[in-house]
């Protein structure tokens, strides 16, 4: 767990200190008067979010955490989706008090296919069972989850009822002398004897290469299938999979089918833990968030060049990336260009008034390094930097 954190329950210097909190993606962390966590939580802007809590206007739950919380440390994130994934992993792990006193609103919703049923259904469940049916997920995005089931009922003409269809226990004629669904078009009419098992289950089978990500050869399939039937002159299946191709390529939310992967997870935390580490290490005053690396090099004493690499919480920003071409020193002076290149980059950024790094890495000696802090001295800058 990082120290990178803020102190600001009941002290003199709490706004100041809130106003130190990046508005960045991550992870915030609630302590209690001995360092107890007990409630762990995400953040699209650490500063807002964890400013909310400060409030006049909060609800019983923030004041439930006020009440008992003294510290807050954060963790910071490359993006909403991995400070999701870490908070869900820290949770898991710590177990905090106020998250499994709420444990219920954490769980992320899994795509139940109900294969083993004689008409197999699309729902919604938080408990993945070994029933026979395919699970989908977890996802996080349950607004866009819960459109795009119906969004594939809707398609696909799947049931969206709960009645049992098995052949033993047949529903009772009364029961479905008429179905809305079917009526409206909405449903293939198992109900009412519209529709074998075996052609149901044929008609809905491609729900699963949807929810598996397989859109390519989903479009594919159904641009095969439309053909074959236009060629048999079977002209109303194949409008009806033509039907199914526009809305598939239109239907935008498909981009929001993504779960979360225990390999996803670790990998995140393993990243969170080693730009801790390397706070940790070089006592930095702060998690480097920003991380920039330079090298430089030449053929034969000349066309001598230098360039920078750019991290972003631990993730590679190759957009970033720059390549320098040595303008102010002639032949193959190390020293002198790697000064040209560290000023060159920092002078701009603070003429620009963009981010400075938390960190910079110098690929040299102690020659190396002495000349990039002798630029950084001039800018009367004082980023943290070493050389490897």
């Amino acid at each position: 767990m990082n120290n990178n954190g803020a102190n600001l329950y009941n002290t003199d210097h709490k706004n100041k200190k809130i106003e130190n909190i990046p508005k960045l993606p991550g992870v915030y962390i609630m302590r209690d008067g001995v360092g107890s966590i007990i409630y762990i939580g995400k953040a699209k802007s650490l500063k807002n979010r964890i400013s909310s809590y400060f409030n006049a206007d909060i609800n019983s739950k923030a004041a439930s955490i006020i009440t008992a919380m003294r510290k807050i440390d954060y963790i910071l994130c490359a993006s909403e989706r991995e400070a999701l994934i870490i908070e869900r992993q820290l949770i898991n792990k710590v177990q905090p008090y106020f998250n499994s006193m709420w444990k219920d609103d954490k769980s992320y919703p899994y795509i139940k296919f109900s294969i083993y049923e004689d008409f197999p259904r699309l729902t919604l469940t938080r408990k993945k069972l070994k029933d026979g049916a395919l699970y989908f997920g977890p996802y996080p995005q349950v607004f866009y989850i819960k459109k795009i089931v119906r969004w594939l009922v809707k398609l696909f003409k799947i049931r969206p009822c709960k009645m049992d269809l098995s052949e033993e226990s047949l529903p009772e004629e009364k029961k479905v002398k008429s179905c809305l669904y079917y009526h409206t078009e909405m449903c293939l009419g198992p109900c009412l004897g519209k529709i074998m098992s075996k052609n149901y289950k044929e008609k809905i089978k491609d729900i699963e290469l949807f929810l598996n990500g397989k859109f390519k050869k989903l479009e594919d399939g159904w641009k095969t299938q439309m053909f074959d039937l236009s060629e048999s002159m079977r002209y109303e299946e194949a409008k009806e999979i033509r039907d199914r191709l526009y809305a598939l390529q239109n239907m935008s939310e498909r981009v929001m089918i993504s779960e979360i992967t225990q390999d996803e997870i670790n990998k995140s935390v393993q990243r969170a833990d080693s730009i801790n580490e390397l706070k940790t290490v070089l006592r930095l005053k702060r998690q480097p968030s920003v991380i920039e690396g330079f090298d430089n090099s030449n053929i034969q004493g000349t066309n001598a060049v230098a360039s920078m690499v750019r991290f972003q919480n631990g993730i590679a920003d190759k957009k970033n990336y720059r390549r320098f071409k040595i303008k102010t020193v002639a032949g193959a002076d190390d020293f002198a260009s790697m000064k040209e290149v560290v000023f060159r980059r920092y002078s701009s950024l603070i003429r620009k008034n963009e981010k400075l790094p938390e960190l910079i890495l110098i690929d040299g000696g102690k020659g190396q390094l002495e000349a990039a802090i002798s630029a950084l001295e001039e800018l009367r800058s004082q980023i943290p930097i070493i050389s490897l």
